[in-house]
């Protein structure tokens, strides 16, 4: 997994720590962080990640104004939204504008195994 770069960006340090940690199990060993939108899309711009986790709800730029500006800048780049419950319209609107997948908060270590592997074989 080495060759792979995942960016996590949500606005709650728990849980980049959580998700970096999981990722780490699975021989991640380039995982960057952004704590919001803006800081996303600078760190993908520098990094070209293979995989974005990408919170929806968040401060000074959402999941969505992200997702559009990573898809301009990196259209190859997956990009996985990540949200607690009440996001259904917001998540339909992420698939449309081109997100991979979606994640439920609290993020459950075999759902992300099964999302990073199918993630990864599609290359």
């Amino acid at each position: 997994m080495e060759k792979f770069t995942v960016l996590i960006c949500d606005d709650s340090l728990l849980i980049r720590k959580k998700l970096k940690e999981a990722l780490e199990e699975l021989n991640f060993q380039a995982i960057y962080e952004a704590q919001n939108g803006i800081s996303a899309v600078e760190q993908v711009e520098k990094y070209k990640p293979n995989l974005v986790f990408l919170d929806i709800v968040m401060p000074e730029k959402d999941g969505i104004e992200t997702l559009k500006e990573i898809k301009e800048i990196s259209p190859e780049t997956k990009v996985i939204m990540a949200s607690s419950v009440g996001t259904s319209s917001k998540l339909k609107e992420a698939l449309q504008l081109g997100a991979y997948d979606f994640i439920q908060k609290p993020i459950q270590f075999e759902t992300l195994t099964n999302i990073v592997e199918k993630a990864l074989k599609e290359g």
